[in-house]
């Protein structure tokens, strides 16, 4: 049995913006937008005594929530997401919470931040360029979750002095992901370079054109230098955060020239996904793609980012590995 691709929450962004062409009346234009500050909790409803059912009488309806991340854990856990209006078009940059129930009992609200994935010019690669679905912004929120089980999440923006909710939809917050977690170890791999796959760059990389984060083996550098350590492939990755993301620690590693290792490591053997899993890939145990991990000189896990990031939480992961 050939084995499936790694199982990717934001695959449901990439049938939606898919479909712009064919459900919008004209696609939204192609660029980046400004992070925008948090609202403010007293601008979104007070849950105190509320389902979320009671919660969305009264708002207006219409938007679908998309999540970007998919390991959850109890405390605090960094959420990924975008939301769609009904014409399938990206809400970008609107003030925006979140609200999270278990059990009739709801959380929140949670403040969100509107992030850009975009990059400097000569950052930007043509498998970001040229791919009209590729993801250019996201919203980002820290949520707290008590309990491991299953949840329902729910966002509510403001658009057009409107307050909209979109339909809640399941979280699964695990007990114990296994994923390297902050504080912990950094699993002890060797990643190929272009040294060892004598020049093969098309067998280490799926980026066009290659990037230049496969110069050293994570076995070589872990536990001595700080460590960027990227999983994610732009030319498979049906999410289309890849690509973007991949340009941002491009960037990163030129404007942290020094501070530390980067290394990308693809996902799937030969870089075809009949070819399976790398083994990378399976030890650091990723249910899905792109990972991002800052790794201090210690080897240990100093940040992780899943899913689509921006430059501002990069150079934060990068931070804590450095400092």
């Amino acid at each position: 049995m050939l084995p499936r691709p790694v199982r990717l929450p934001l695959a449901v962004i990439a049938a939606v913006i898919a479909a712009l062409a064919g459900c919008a009346d004209e696609e939204p234009a192609r660029v980046g937008v400004p992070r925008a500050p948090p609202p403010a909790a007293s601008e979104f409803p007070d849950p105190r005594g509320r389902s979320l059912a009671e919660l969305r009488r009264g708002l207006a309806t219409g938007l679908e929530l998309a999540p970007g991340t998919a390991v959850h854990e109890p405390g605090r856990n960094r959420f990924g997401f975008a939301m769609f209006d009904r014409a399938r078009r990206q809400v970008t940059g609107a003030p925006a919470a979140l609200y999270v129930s278990r059990e009739g009992k709801v959380e929140g609200p949670f403040a969100t931040r509107s992030d850009s994935l975009t990059v400097r010019p000569q950052f930007q690669s043509r498998s970001v360029s040229t791919d009209p679905d590729a993801a250019l912004s996201l919203y980002v929120a820290e949520l707290t979750v008590s309990r491991p089980g299953e949840h329902q999440i729910m966002a509510v923006a403001q658009l057009d002095d409107r307050l909209v909710a979109t339909e809640p939809i399941p979280l699964a917050v695990a007990r114990d992901a296994p994923v390297p977690e902050v504080g912990e170890q950094a699993p002890r791999v060797s990643t190929p370079t272009v040294a060892s796959m004598a020049g093969a760059i098309d067998l280490l990389e799926t980026r066009d054109p290659p990037d230049t984060m496969h110069e050293v083996d994570f076995a070589d550098v872990v536990g001595r230098r700080p460590v960027l350590l990227l999983f994610g492939t732009p030319a498979l990755c049906k999410s289309r955060v890849c690509g973007p993301v991949v340009d941002l620690a491009e960037q990163a590693k030129a404007d942290h020239e020094g501070d530390a290792a980067f290394i990308h490591m693809e996902i799937y053997e030969r870089n075809r996904v009949e070819g399976g899993l790398r083994p990378q890939v399976r030890r650091w145990n990723l249910p899905t793609e792109p990972w991002a991990f800052a790794i201090d000189r210690e080897g240990r896990v100093a940040a992780r980012l899943e899913g689509a990031f921006s430059a501002r939480e990069l150079d934060e992961a990068l931070t804590k590995a450095t400092e």
